[in-house]
């Protein structure tokens, strides 16, 4: 799993904590099938956003954004 330096900087709705707050926001990577005949060529790009005050994660698939 690849990911880049997370971006603390962003604002998001939390729906844990129902308002605004800083996140972390990585993209990353990720095998899809590893039993495929060339696993690296099923990976795909994953957002990932961690809330900063409930470290609550959403995890969206970035070709069904």
């Amino acid at each position: 799993m690849t990911a880049a330096a997370p971006d603390a900087n962003l604002r998001e709705f939390c729906e844990r904590c129902e308002e605004e707050t800083r996140h972390a926001v990585a993209i990353q990577l990720r095998v899809e099938n590893a039993e495929a005949d060339k696993p690296k060529c099923s990976r795909e790009p994953y957002r990932v956003s961690k809330c900063l005050v409930c470290d609550s994660t959403v995890t969206r698939r970035m070709n069904d954004a």
